[in-house]
């Protein structure tokens, strides 16, 4: 029987691969824009959260699945994203690739969270100041949240007056 947390932390390690992606993705597309150098920054930050969570999972053990099989799986997904232009400058796919994004950033929350609490029980979690990464996981989510937001009139249009 495969052990919850091991497959816990293998989960959140594919999908901070697939960030990855994504966000490498997102600074190709607006390469020397300002969501370029955002897509940039945030990837540097993700790499930083996903060694951490390397380490940690090194610690617990390995899973019974094929981590670069399933990063790979993701990273094609990631290309697959309709992260083409319209005539305004950007796509329903850029919005829809930093909602993922939010949304995986508020999983590693989560995560942050469930392994502060695991800790106080289950010794193969490694001390960390799980409070630090939760509060970078918030002020990313915030970063990407407010970017994803400032999309909808230009991807969606603005509303008409009735």
């Amino acid at each position: 029987m495969n052990d919850p947390l091991t497959s816990y932390l293998h989960d959140h390690l594919t999908g901070s691969h697939f960030a990855i992606k994504l966000l490498d993705s997102l600074h190709d597309q607006y390469q020397g824009e300002e969501l370029g150098n955002f897509a940039s920054k945030l990837c540097g930050e993700i790499k930083r959260d996903q060694e951490i969570l390397e380490q940690i999972t090194q610690r617990v053990g390995k899973a019974h699945l094929d981590l670069p099989e399933a990063a790979g799986w993701l990273a094609e997904k990631a290309s697959q994203m309709k992260l083409h232009r319209d005539h305004k400058g950007v796509g329903l796919g850029t919005y829809e690739a930093l909602e993922t994004l939010s949304l995986g950033i508020r999983g590693k929350l989560a995560l942050w969270r469930a392994l502060r609490r695991i800790r106080d029980f289950d010794k193969r979690i490694p001390a960390q100041d799980f409070e630090q990464l939760a509060e970078r996981a918030e002020d990313q989510y915030s970063q990407v949240e407010e970017r994803r937001l400032e999309l909808i009139p230009i991807t969606f249009g603005q509303p008409q007056p009735q």
